[in-house]
């Protein structure tokens, strides 16, 4: 067996342990290594973690060096005080801190996690009391992590193997791909239905939905590059629902256009109006969705975490591109005689969507009066048998 620096999975394969049984025996010997590359023959445990009552790294007032203090239950004084009188008295003396010596790895104490050894002290006394001290000139941060995993190791965990998935490259493609085919006809779903329905007003859902894209595709590039985003098949999940969202939000927003327009309105006042009616439960819907992600993507684990992100990320577009491009959009067009005079396929044709009088022009009309002074106009009438 081979033990090798940082390694802390392969040794066991070597050594023939094939099940955490194999190695996290109590009641075996076995062959270990530690992170530094050192190996280990150990005996069986004569005290396991559970027994440890508590584990703390403090800074010793005398050496002001970082040291952690142990204490055992009651169970494992006994046991504590045999071994480390024995090593004390038998082979710490002969080793004399000398590690070339078969007796100095003697009087050493193998601490395990996971079938690794963690430290390997060595004992310079007898602990007759339960209490121990582990120096050593750990730094603070070596100190801490020995100090969690002794109380890591005093629970009484097993952890077995469930489920286990391998996704190859080839795989991983094929569900890549799958994904952006999805987003592809949901898409072209969304973009075939805003035309039947909305007619000229598809153009502005097909540009929202375009930005909103290239939005999306622009965050994840940079999270990628920055922050080490990784987009998995649940984030492109993400994405496509973000279609829905966006083409929820233009529809909230066109029906409330509509319902001006059937009431009477002239095309400009009724896309404001419309506007402050539909903006409201725009807000209120992108909200929901916004703190389900957060919440989503704070209890979740795995893959989910993926889901929520891109959940969030998508409706904060949304929001953006309704506001800064879908609102002003539809604001411009109104201005133009193909959706200014309810051309009948701009969408917006008072005919068809059934209004309760014609729009009214926005000319602004004159009148001449006739003045005070000005002599009054003949006019002739004509009774019958009268010219």
């Amino acid at each position: 067996m081979q033990c090798t620096p940082g390694d802390t999975t392969k040794w066991k394969e070597q050594a023939g342990y094939t099940t955490p049984e194999d190695y996290d025996n109590p009641n075996v010997q076995i062959v270990s290594c530690d992170n530094s590359g050192g190996k280990y023959v150990l005996d069986v445990a004569k005290v396991q973690g559970q027994q440890i009552a508590t584990a703390t790294a403090e800074l010793s007032t005398t050496s002001n060096q970082w040291e952690v203090l142990l204490n055992f239950k009651g169970d494992a004084v006994g046991p504590w005080a045999t071994l480390t009188a024995k090593q004390a008295s038998q082979y710490y003396s002969a080793g004399q801190g000398n590690p070339e010596t078969n007796d100095y790895w003697l009087a050493t104490i193998g601490i395990v996690l996971d079938g690794n050894v963690i430290t390997a002290p060595e004992t310079t006394s007898a602990i007759p009391n339960g209490a121990a001290q582990i120096t050593g000139g750990f730094t603070q941060a070596q100190a801490t992590q020995l100090q969690n995993v002794l109380q890591y190791g005093s629970l009484p965990l097993n952890f077995k193997i469930l489920t286990a998935d391998t996704v190859s490259a080839s795989l991983g493609h094929a569900q890549l791909v799958g994904g952006l085919i999805a987003a592809a006809i949901g898409l072209g779903l969304v973009v075939i239905y805003s035309f039947l329905y909305y007619r000229g007003l598809g153009l502005v859902s097909v540009f929202s939905l375009v930005i909103a894209g290239g939005l999306a595709l622009l965050s994840v590039m940079l999270l990628t590059k920055y922050q080490n985003f990784a987009l998995e098949l649940s984030g492109i999940a993400g994405l496509i629902v973000a279609i829905g969202i966006t083409a929820d939000s233009f529809v909230v927003f066109f029906e409330r256009l509509r319902d001006e327009v059937r009431e009477g309105k002239a095309l400009r006042p009724a896309v404001e109006a419309g506007w402050k009616r539909a903006r409201r439960t725009i807000l209120v819907s992108d909200t929901v969705s916004f703190i389900a992600a957060v919440l989503l993507y704070y209890f979740s684990i795995g893959e989910v975490k993926g889901f929520a992100y891109t959940l969030g990320l998508t409706t904060l577009i949304d929001i953006i591109v309704v506001f800064l491009f879908t609102k002003p959009m539809v604001t411009l067009l109104a201005r133009t005689k193909f959706y200014g005079d309810g051309n009948r396929w701009s969408g917006l044709d008072p005919a068809r969507l059934g209004a309760r009088t014609p729009w009214r022009s926005s000319v602004q009309r004159t009148q001449v009066k006739r003045s005070s002074g000005a002599a009054p106009r003949s006019t002739v009438s004509r009774n019958s048998g009268e010219a």
